[in-house]
């Protein structure tokens, strides 16, 4: 099948580079990265570490930064313990159970006329009592359970990941720095797949459209043609230029090819089904 793929690959760039200007249309384009993306932190601290430096390759959840949080630490572990401890619930358990086992001796007492109908109410009285209690025990576990998962929550957001596979172009703070929404950690910029942006003149407007295939070439020394598909034709013409915007998106594994290049692209008739 990878064989298969790479013949017609082949065959496209062969035919793309045979046609003629009037079957292709060849346009100057910038390689740019996918998305460039500035890390902050959603809440505000002092940074513990950071982990990547400018041309670090991070994969997407990767750990980039932690902030200080020796006091979140200890909340999730009191936590923790609060929400692991049964006993509350297990004693009313008990009392549930000894409730109803007195409320049935007493009732069956009660039918033979040997207690009076006051101690059949107080015994049904305390039954009913300690199954509301039950409850109540029940329900606090399940907060203390939920009062856990924010103390985790709240530590988890003292840990800063990577949003997206990429690279470290930019890094701002450094470990005892202070991070915030205001104060970003650093920028990463997501190579592959990459991104191309040509400005097509008036004259090729409606004979590109989103999905047509297209051979990207950049400049030299790196001028290995490259596989790409329109996924963006602007629908707004520039009017003082009189041009509008075409994006291409190709593949770039290992990101071999870096962002900032310039190139040239050449559409041609075919699309992808």
């Amino acid at each position: 099948m990878t064989r298969l793929v790479t013949a017609a690959w082949m065959l496209m760039v062969a035919a793309a580079t045979a046609v003629s200007p009037a079957q292709a249309t060849d346009l100057d384009c910038l390689i740019q990265p996918r998305e460039t993306v500035t890390v902050a932190t959603p809440v505000e601290g002092i940074l513990d570490q950071v982990r990547v430096d400018r041309g670090s390759v991070v994969e997407r959840g990767e750990v980039l930064a932690v902030l200080e949080s020796s006091v979140e630490r200890h909340a999730v572990a009191i936590a923790a313990l609060v929400a692991e401890q049964e006993s509350e619930v297990k004693s009313n358990e008990v009392r549930v159970s000894f409730g109803l086992r007195r409320f049935e001796r007493t009732d069956e007492m009660f039918k033979k006329n040997l207690v009076p109908l006051k101690e059949l109410d107080e015994a049904e009285t305390a039954k009913i009592l300690a199954e509301h209690d039950l409850v109540a025990a029940r329900e606090k576990r399940a907060l203390a359970r939920l009062e856990y998962e924010r103390a985790k929550a709240a530590l988890e957001l003292r840990t800063i990941r990577s949003p997206v596979s990429g690279v470290v172009v930019e890094r701002y703070r450094h470990a005892g720095e202070l991070a915030a929404r205001d104060y970003p950690i650093v920028k990463l910029a997501q190579l592959h797949p990459l991104r191309a942006e040509a400005f097509a003149p008036i004259a090729v407007l409606g004979k590109i459209t989103v999905g047509q295939h297209a051979v990207v070439v950049p400049e030299a020394p790196l001028s290995r043609p490259l596989e790409a598909s329109v996924i963006v034709v602007d629908p707004i013409v520039d009017a003082a230029s009189g041009t509008f915007t075409i994006r291409l998106e190709m593949p770039n594994p290992g990101n071999r090819i870096p962002a900032g290049l310039k190139c040239k692209v050449r559409f041609v008739n075919s699309r992808t089904p």
